[in-house]
């Protein structure tokens, strides 16, 4: 056998044991972002070695750095590093494809059954209340701590809220990281550690122009042209890529896209919220559902792809020129303030349509409150939340 043939089975199999981990990952990563991270360093790194310690956490710490679902990001990082692009593809399957064939089931098996009057989906509303405002605390002590970042924040939430078109969200962000870059470009950056990853540059600078362009062009070409699955498609591919934090941080973007535009039922909307959190596996995958209610599984796969395309595009452009990135002060500067613009417009969403449809009267803000206490305070894991506020839901009606 020559060498060409022995290097290409010697792909597959490394190709197939990154697909046969992954999965196994996607079938049983239970709790969020955090946790994922946790089941990749004792499966990846502690247990077959695939990086060092201090490899992984420069990759983690890149993909905290990007917009986008962490968790993912990392995976697919970890697939690029092993087996290049493919491994990240391959990767990325694996730990998605589970909840998202899970979600796509679920979506079609709710399709004709009436739950806009279940005393569950109300719970649901308040739990979102409470996991949603967790997050963006979250994220605003991390990415607005000074008044300068947190004045950009709230002229996004002002004026998101105000004038809320297709075109607002990107507009603000351009906006913040202007002014990231005019308040913060002589702030130095210190960092100690440097790592390359081997990824081809052009390719990645590709990846990286994509990105940005159909972030402007999508909007425009669903203003031209009035078709469903454009404006579907660019909606999905927005939500992806205005999300830092976590998966939950992007279900206000997603509540304002599809639900106050009279694509889906607040009631369809939060049934699939809440069977996202009984699956293993990244919250974005909620898309799938959407997609699904919206126009069959074909649109389940085509919003999957949507929502995680800017995952990809950003990973595989940011990942040779890591370093770059994070010691240049003015690239440094303008995603200081697209940080906190994205706060601004998260706290927005957060109002409306997330709490004006939730909180209808003072019972619901009382058991709001007991749900983030059980979340914040005694640490309880988003899936018993779920529960907790499905099952009062249905007691509250009672009382």
């Amino acid at each position: 056998m020559d060498k060409s043939k022995t290097r290409e089975i010697s792909k597959l199999s490394i190709l197939l044991e990154i697909l046969l981990v992954s999965t196994r990952l996607g079938l049983t990563s239970f709790g969020g972002p955090t946790a994922h991270l946790g089941y990749f360093h004792s499966e990846y790194i502690q247990r077959r070695k695939w990086m060092d310690e201090k490899s992984y956490a420069d990759l983690v710490a890149l993909c905290q750095f990007l917009p986008g679902p962490a968790s993912s990001q990392v995976g697919i990082g970890i697939g690029v590093i092993r087996a290049g692009v493919l491994g990240g593809i391959v990767s990325f399957i694996g730990f998605t494809l589970p909840s998202v064939i899970v979600l796509i089931i679920f979506a079609l098996m709710l399709q004709g059954l009436d739950i806009s009057n279940a005393g569950w989906i109300h719970g649901l509303k308040i739990v979102a209340v409470a996991i949603v405002a967790h997050a963006i605390l979250g994220m605003a002590q991390k990415l607005t701590p000074d008044l300068k970042r947190k004045s950009i924040a709230l002229l996004v939430l002002v004026v998101t809220l105000l004038w809320q078109t297709a075109y607002t969200q990107v507009g603000m962000i351009l906006l913040s990281a202007l002014l990231g870059f005019i308040l913060y470009r002589q702030q130095e950056v210190e960092l100690d550690s440097q790592v390359e990853f081997s990824l081809n540059r052009s390719f990645a600078t590709g990846c990286l122009v994509l990105f940005f362009s159909l972030l402007i062009i999508l909007p425009l070409l669903r203003e031209v042209t009035s078709i469903h699955w454009i404006a579907m498609f660019d909606s999905f591919y927005r939500s992806g890529s205005l999300v830092f934090g976590g998966g939950h941080v992007v279900l206000p973007l997603l509540e304002r896209e599809f639900v106050t535009t009279g694509w889906l039922s607040e009631e369809t909307f939060l049934a699939g919220y809440g069977a996202a959190q009984a699956v293993p596996g990244p919250l974005f995958t909620f898309a799938a559902y959407l997609g699904t209610v919206m126009n069959g599984w074909v649109g389940g796969v085509l919003a999957t792809v949507a929502i995680f395309l800017p995952a990809f595009l950003l990973i595989f452009g940011a990942l040779p020129f890591w370093d770059y990135f994070r010691r240049n002060p003015k690239v440094n500067s303008a995603l200081m303030g697209v940080n906190a613009g994205v706060v601004g417009i998260l706290i927005s969403a957060f109002y409306h349509p997330i709490w004006t449809t939730s909180i209808l009267a003072p019972i619901d803000f009382a058991f709001a409150a007991i749900l983030f206490s059980l979340l914040v305070y005694w640490k309880l894991p988003p899936w018993i939340i779920v529960i907790a506020g499905a099952i009062g839901g249905t007691i509250l009606p009672l009382s």
